[in-house]
């Protein structure tokens, strides 16, 4: 089979997105070393909108993907990097396109990033905190309700330029993130999956080409890391099951142990924080699929639907 000498690469133009390709090509330069990698930046609508993703079409679902999948599809680029969290699950992938691969797993937590070395639990009442993920608002609303949530939009790099400007006392950003644009020194404090539970496809970034296109679909597979495939095809149908919309507060995490086991644990909040709805199961003899689904169906029986049909989108 025929390997592609030169691949073209299509992704976000965000700093944080060009940096997730850069460690794409570096992978691929070890093991193919004799294939050259382009890059294709393209600017998303999730990155030129700076209202709430809700408000733009299909309630905000693929406004960071769209665009690279466009790109993807007419033949402008041969793969495109996406972080995961950002794809949405509830519906099939874009006609014609598969993932080929999903790297190891980066850090799944979340951070705080307060200029003056402060945690959370340490912010004075009324303390501001940018972030415009409803995880993070319905989780925060139930462990600390004295902290203010705050709508933020932009890139990393622009958010934290608003923190020293002091438009918000403190943010709260991806560890994986803030490694990936060099900015983990500005951390004061990660937070565990038991504080603060993390989005679906957390630390994740995929690899998507074209169904037709096998030889390249061959030739990236040497990228793909086995754990975390198991991982995030658990975690995905979990979301997919579920079908939550962009206002739905869901988070959950899948683990692969050394041994072969896996586990999801998952959860739906009210956007308020006063409904939690908490499940975790082992895998067994299951298949990560069908993992997803027990979970999500756990879920539901506790009344997840009702939690995501009654929040407005």
């Amino acid at each position: 089979m025929a390997t592609p000498d030169v691949i073209r690469i299509v992704t976000r133009a965000s700093p944080m997105a060009l940096a997730q390709v850069e460690r794409v090509r570096g992978e691929l330069a070890v093991l193919r070393p004799e294939i050259r990698t382009e890059v294709v930046p393209v600017t998303t609508s999730g990155d030129k909108w700076q209202g709430p993703l809700s408000e733009l079409g299909l309630g905000g679902k693929g406004a960071f993907t769209k665009e690279v999948d466009a790109a993807l599809l007419a033949g402008e680029a041969d793969i495109a990097v996406h972080c995961i969290k950002d794809v949405p699950a509830d519906r099939p992938l874009p006609k014609g396109t598969v993932f080929a691969g999903y790297l190891k797993r980066d850090d799944i937590r979340d951070a705080l990033v307060h200029p003056g070395g402060r945690t959370l639990d340490e912010l004075p009442e009324g303390s501001t905190i940018g972030t415009s993920s409803v995880r993070r608002v319905a989780q925060l609303a139930a462990s600390h309700p004295h902290l203010r949530c705050l709508p933020i939009r932009g890139n990393a790099n622009r958010r934290l330029a608003k923190l020293d400007a002091g438009e918000f006392d403190a943010l709260l950003l991806a560890v994986s993130g803030l490694h990936r644009i060099g900015e983990s020194g500005r951390i004061t404090e990660i937070l565990p999956v038991e504080a603060l539970c993390p989005p679906i496809g957390a630390g994740v970034l995929g690899l998507q080409c074209r169904e037709d296109d096998a030889e390249l679909i061959e030739t990236v597979s040497v990228l793909n890391h086995a754990d975390t495939w198991r991982e995030v095809t658990a975690e995905r149908m979990l979301l997919h099951v579920l079908q939550g919309h962009c206002n739905s507060p869901i988070a959950g995490f899948a683990r692969a142990e050394r041994d072969g086991r896996l586990s999801l644990r998952a959860r739906v909040f009210s956007p308020d924080g006063k409904t939690v709805l908490d499940a975790h199961e082992w895998a067994g003899p299951l298949d990560p699929a069908t993992l997803g689904t027990s979970v999500a169906v756990a879920l539901l029986r506790q009344g997840a639907r009702e939690v995501i049909d009654s929040i407005p989108h």
